[in-house]
């Protein structure tokens, strides 16, 4: 009996590589060697680049918390350390979201810490 050819697994597997790499630029997305080694590096760019998002989300909620403190004769970490300290248990996604949509809100929180 005759050895079976491995052709249509490695069809498959050469087909999902190359659709993989759809829209990646010359042999990049045509020659198999090339799309494999694109995709895999892809893979890795959008592995680190989901921890970066967090990092870059938590500053720029900083940045806004900063921003909205110092219109009412506040810094950040002053901020901080009273929100800390007056227990108001809101994280800074939620504290830059009231400084961005409800300043009166945000003016409130930093009247409670200062008092």
């Amino acid at each position: 009996m005759p050895r079976s050819s491995s052709s249509v697994p490695t069809r498959q597997r050469r087909k999902k590589i190359l659709k993989a790499a759809k829209g990646y630029y010359g042999g990049k997305s045509r020659l198999f060697k090339s799309a494999k080694e694109q995709v895999e590096k892809g893979l890795q760019y959008s592995y680190r680049d989901r921890r970066q998002r967090r990092r870059n989300m938590r500053r720029l909620w900083i940045a806004r918390i900063n921003a909205a403190a110092r219109m009412f004769g506040m810094n950040y970490s002053q901020f901080i350390h009273g929100v800390q300290e007056k227990n108001i248990e809101l994280d800074r996604k939620a504290l830059a979201d009231l400084a961005v949509r409800d300043i009166k809100a945000f003016e409130e929180i930093v009247n409670t810490i200062k008092a």
